[in-house]
C-alpha cells in the first residue's frame, strides 16, 4: 500500500518536474560552489546576475570569485549538463524505439562510433572548410550515425526479424571493435595521441565557452527531433506492427530517432569524450519513477541527466582533489552495478 501510494505521488507530474528541476538546480550550485576555493551560494547568483541582468557593479564583488565562477566553474557545469542531457534523452528514445532498458548509445555502439570519428579528426587535424571548430563534432555525429546504421544491417543479416538482444549484442560487438581500433591507433602513433586516452576516459575539464556554442545548436536540433515525435515514441514502444495500425510511419519515424540519438551522441562524444551508462541509467530510472509516456519521460530525462553528470563532474574533481578522475571512470563504477541489477530484473520477469 506505501509502495502503490508513493508510485502516485510521484505520478503527478508537476511533482515530478519540481523533483526534478530541484535536483538539476542544486546540482548546478554544488557543482559551481565546491572546489579547491569554495564559492558561496549567494556570491555565485549575485556574480551570475550581474553578468545577465547588470543590477549591481562588479566593484561589490571579489574579482577572483568572479573569475573562478564565470571563466571555469559555470562553462564546466553547463557543459556537463548539456553532455547529460544529450546522452539522457538519446538513451531515452533508443530504449523506446527499440523496447528494451538495455538500450543506450554506449551498448549500441554509437558512443565508440563517435569517438573514432573523433580521434581521426583530431589526429589528422581535419578542418573542413566553412565549417571550422564543428568539424569535430560533424564528423563524430557521421561516425556515429554510420555505426547505428551498420549494426542495424548486421543484425538483420544474422536474424531477419531483428530481434532487441541481437541488436544490442550486435551493438556490443562494434563496440569493443571499433573501441580495439583507437586503442590499436594510440599504440601505433606513442606520444602522439597519448594525450587522447584521458579525452577518451571523459571529461569536461578546461572546457570553456567554445565548447558549449559547439554542442548547443547540436542539442537544440537532436532533442527538438525527439521531442516532436514522442507520440510516435509511445506508439512504436508497443511494437512496429502496432505502430502502423496506428497510422505511423514506422521507417521514416526509426530513421528519425535513430539521426536524432546519432546527433545528439555524436556532439556530446565530441566536447567531452565517451561517458558511459548515463544514457542507460538516468532513462530506466526516470521511467521507474515517473512512468513510461515519452512525453515526459524525455524532458524528464534531459533534467535528472544534466543534474546527475554535473554530480558526477563534481564527484570526478573533488574525490582526490588536486588530481581529477575522468568522468566516465565515476558514471562507469555507478552505471555497471545498475545494468547488472536492470538484467536480473529482466531475468526474474522473464520467469514469472
Amino acid at each position: 500500500m506505501q509502495k502503490r501510494y508513493i508510485r502516485k505521488f510521484l505520478n503527478n507530474k508537476f511533482i515530478a518536474y519540481l523533483a526534478a528541476g530541484s535536483f538539476l538546480f542544486l546540482s548546478i550550485l554544488l557543482g559551481i560552489s565546491i572546489g579547491t576555493v569554495s564559492v558561496p551560494i549567494f556570491t555565485i547568483l549575485q556574480i551570475i546576475s550581474v553578468k545577465l541582468v547588470g543590477f549591481i557593479s562588479f566593484d561589490q564583488i571579489d574579482p577572483m570569485f568572479s573569475s573562478i565562477v564565470w571563466n571555469i566553474r559555470l562553462p564546466r557545469v553547463i557543459l556537463a549538463g548539456l553532455v547529460g542531457a544529450s546522452l539522457a534523452i538519446a538513451g531515452a528514445a533508443f530504449q523506446g524505439l527499440l523496447r528494451n532498458p538495455l538500450a543506450d548509445p554506449y551498448t549500441l555502439g554509437v558512443s565508440s562510433g563517435a569517438s573514432v570519428g573523433a580521434v581521426l579528426t583530431l589526429f589528422f587535424q581535419i578542418s573542413i572548410p566553412f565549417v571550422g571548430s564543428f568539424t569535430l563534432p560533424l564528423l563524430s555525429i557521421l561516425f556515429s550515425f554510420l555505426t547505428i546504421f551498420l549494426v542495424l544491417t548486421f543484425a538483420r543479416k544474422i536474424e531477419r526479424s531483428m530481434k532487441v538482444e541481437t541488436i544490442i549484442l550486435t551493438g556490443i560487438i562494434f563496440s569493443s571493435f571499433l573501441g580495439a581500433i583507437i586503442s590499436l591507433m594510440i599504440a601505433l602513433t606513442g606520444d602522439e595521441l597519448r594525450q587522447i586516452i584521458g579525452w577518451l576516459l571523459g571529461s569536461v575539464s578546461m572546457r570553456g565557452w567554445e565548447y558549449i556554442k559547439i554542442i548547443l545548436p547540436f542539442f537544440i536540433i537532436g532533442s527538438a527531433i525527439l521531442i516532436f515525435n514522442v507520440k510516435e515514441l509511445n506508439a512504436m514502444s508497443f511494437g512496429e506492427e502496432r505502430a502502423q495500425h496506428l497510422g505511423v510511419n514506422v521507417q521514416k519515424r526509426k530513421l528519425l530517432i535513430l539521426t536524432a540519438g546519432s546527433i545528439l551522441t555524436g556532439a556530446a562524444v565530441a566536447v567531452s569524450g565517451t561517458i558511459g551508462f548515463v544514457g542507460l541509467v538516468i532513462p530506466h530510472l526516470s521511467r521507474l519513477l515517473w512512468g513510461p509516456d515519452h512525453r515526459h519521460l524525455l524532458p524528464l530525462s534531459i533534467i535528472t541527466g544534466s543534474g546527475f553528470l554535473i554530480l558526477a563532474d563534481l564527484i570526478s574533481r573533488t574525490i582526490i582533489s588536486p588530481t581529477e578522475l575522468p568522468i566516465g571512470v565515476i558514471t562507469a563504477l555507478i552505471g555497471a552495478p545498475v545494468f547488472a541489477l536492470i538484467l536480473l530484473r529482466k531475468k526474474k520477469e522473464g520467469k514469472k
